[in-house]
């Protein structure tokens, strides 16, 4: 039986420390806490450390301000930690010129242990800093950092030298476990060192199986994995290697019993190095799993050693990881990768409205271009309109993502489906069928998909007879690699608030104003006022003021969070809506807190229409500063003004001309068109 011993053994090779690493043994190295807030303190015995005083809600909250980084090829970040009670750690990483720090990792789940966290730094040609933010809670919580270790390497490579085995894992089995081996034995391992082995004399039944696992991937990457193998007894057990989601959904890209995978059957005397070769496609996170099945005790060992990875794949031959945003659209240049079938009686008609107080323009812009089926220019029984997409690659999971709109008076029974086409339409199937009834609202959707063949996405528009037919609209499609679900709740952008969960560091100025902003979902409480539902998907949160609890000239003002300032042009994007025959006035201020007045940025007054229309406004500001949102109510209490989907973004912002669209202009209470330009 070979030596070993328990992956929980913390072992004592030490590899090279580059900037921004530190042990925390006799200092904190160059970190430095950041002094607006709690203190890290050095713990002398337990060599970490910490932030675990208990103080008022506000004031719960230690950052750990790391030296300059200067690494342009690709790193690993790996930090050992401990978090306890109801606080939370996360990892941000700070470049000039940006308002917001950037979320590399985030945790909230306590421990009764240290953990790793394995963060992969992509290639940069920015300074930047490492900033570690740690949260307390309630009820004596503590955050703990033991090590931190940033290598010129990927997160997966391992060669099992290194402290905590480059955060590998072994998926505990109360038989069959991987161990560490070493070994003086140059003919075993071309030296001393260290490796992981999996041995069968541990088997107490049919078919154990022992898993090895990678850290998560925390960005896209593709190219070749390699590591090298041994095996005794190769009949008698299956080592393979996968690919698990976040999901827990398995892939299996390569298995030791293939004759292509240069299985290899050796005796203890030979004891011969295999080396193997893997594409690797990591589009969204997954880890690597390792994994042994023995049938039996007689079923011999496994070694593993020397992971390694190379962004250039192994196969000259293998095709690229697919490049989804092919399939993204949003209409306002004309139909993308989207057609039609020709054969078609009705063909969907790429059109834009201007704001008016009847019909809701465009989801993108508010007034630039989306497609609409089933006009009164088409309307007849018995005809459906197809819009095929681009053909997307099987064996990969997607997400896709549109917004469609019912328009009119008439039938709004499944006017709009959604299918998957295979082999050329000779195959199809249904994967979305509306169902919302609510008219001149921009309704999310969004759908994993998954199809072991290649496959079209094609949306359908049908009309059964004349009188139930009802137009739709479809805008803003988008296609990304990985699971709806898993994207929705990873990391969020500290950037971008869409008010689904709160605020996002926005505040009420009480000493400035006479009214605050409200939080609401569907319409506004007043008729003739106010959106019916929000700009993210319809059917979530934006901020308003409701007018009804105002007087005339009474203003409600959001102040934004400390913004870092910069000699770069920043841009603030937005989503407003002001529909109301009262309506008052919305303006955006830039407060320095250096001058006795705000700095007016961007002002829109009086009624603007039933659509969310979007503000792109730029501004330059070289110290710390802060944004204003101002509502001004108006004459009346049909004045409720809403903001929905801010972004802040380093850069000038990206607009649109708009001097080729198409317009379509429509009358409030039918769907005749007055007047329509085609490209």
């Amino acid at each position: 039986m070979l030596p070993f011993y328990l992956l929980s053994l913390i072992v004592t090779a030490k590899a090279e420390l580059l900037p921004g690493s530190c042990s925390f043994q006799d200092s904190i190295c160059d970190y430095m806490s950041d002094p607006d807030f709690l203190s890290w303190t050095l713990n002398p015995s337990g060599h970490f450390i910490t932030v675990e005083e208990q103080v008022q809600e506000d004031q719960g909250k230690a950052v750990l301000l790391g030296p300059d980084v200067d690494q342009q090829d690709w790193s690993c970040f790996r930090m050992v930690y401990q978090v306890t009670g109801s606080a939370s750690l996360q990892v941000q990483k700070r470049t000039d010129g940006e308002s917001f720090d950037q979320v590399l990792w985030t945790t909230q789940s306590p421990s009764e242990s240290w953990l790793i966290a394995s963060i992969d730094l992509q290639n940069s040609t920015e300074t930047f800093k490492i900033v570690i933010e740690g949260k307390l809670g309630e009820g004596g919580s503590s955050v703990s950092i033991f090590e931190i270790k940033i290598s010129d390497k990927y997160c997966i490579e391992c060669d099992f030298e290194e402290d905590h085995l480059c955060g590998y894992t072994n998926e505990w089995n109360r038989y069959m476990n991987w161990r560490v081996g070493r070994s003086d034995d140059t003919a075993l391992n071309d030296g001393t060192g260290q490796y992981m082995y999996v041995d069968s004399t541990d088997t107490k039944s049919f078919q154990e199986v022992a898993k090895l696992v990678s850290p998560m991937t925390t960005v896209p990457m593709s190219g070749c994995l390699s590591f090298q193998f041994q095996q005794y007894h190769a009949g008698d057990h299956l080592f393979s290697l996968f690919s698990r989601d976040q999901a827990g959904q398995y892939q299996e890209l390569w298995r030791a019993d293939l004759p292509e995978n240069n299985n290899v059957n050796w005796s203890p005397e030979t004891r011969v190095w295999i080396p193997v070769q893997v594409d690797l496609k990591a589009p969204y996170p997954i880890e690597l799993v390792y994994e042994v099945a023995f049938n039996g005790p007689h079923g011999g060992h496994v070694i593993l050693d020397e992971i390694s990875f190379s962004p250039e794949f192994c196969n000259a031959g293998t095709e690229p990881t697919f490049d989804p945003s092919i399939a993204n659209c949003d209409f306002e240049s004309g139909y993308c990768r989207y057609v039609q079938a020709q054969i078609d009686s009705s063909l969907w008609r790429r059109v834009s409205v201007r704001p008016n107080i009847y019909t809701a323009g465009d989801h993108t812009t508010g007034a630039g271009s989306f497609l609409l089926a089933n006009s009164r220019f088409s309307l007849q029984s018995g005809y459906v309109s197809r819009l095929f997409g681009p053909l997307m690659p099987g064996d990969q999971k997607y997400c896709l993502k549109f917004f469609y709109s019912l328009r009119g008076l008439s039938g709004t029974d499944q006017v709009l489906l959604a299918y998957l086409y295979y082999n050329n339409g000779t195959e199809q199937e249904q994967i979305w069928t509306q169902n919302y009834k609510i008219r001149n609202v921009w309704i999310a959707v969004e759908l994993t998909i998954q199809s072991q063949k290649n496959a079209q996405v094609v949306f359908i528009s049908t009309c059964k007879n004349i009188w139930s037919c009802g137009s739709v609209g479809l805008d803003d499609i988008k296609v990304t690699l990985g699971d709806c679900a898993l994207l929705a709740s990873s990391v969020s952008a500290p950037s971008h608030c869409d008010f689904e969960a709160g605020l996002c560091g926005f505040t009420q100025d009480k000493e400035g104003d006479s009214g605050d902003w409200m939080l609401a979902r569907g319409p506004t409480p007043t008729s003739y006022t106010g959106p019916k539902g929000d700009h993210t998907t319809g059917m979530g949160h934006y901020l308003h003021i409701e007018a009804s609890v105002m007087l005339p000239g009474h203003k409600a003002r959001l102040l934004s969070s400390s913004l870092r300032g910069s000699r770069e042009t920043q841009c603030l994007q937005f989503y407003y809506h002001m529909y109301g025959s009262g309506i008052g006035q919305l303006s955006i201020y830039l407060q320095t807190g250096q001058e006795n007045q705000d700095k007016l940025l961007w002002t829109s007054h009086g009624e603007q229409g039933i659509s969310w229309l979007r503000a792109s406004v730029n501004y330059q500001y070289d110290q710390q500063h802060q944004i204003v949102f101002e509502a001004t109510r108006g004459a009346s209490v049909r004045s409720d003004i809403a903001i929905d989907d801010v972004v802040f973004e380093r850069g000038p912002c990206r607009e649109y001309a708009d001097d080729h669209m198409p317009h379509l202009r429509l009358s409030g209470n039918n769907n005749d068109i007055q007047s329509m330009n085609f490209k």
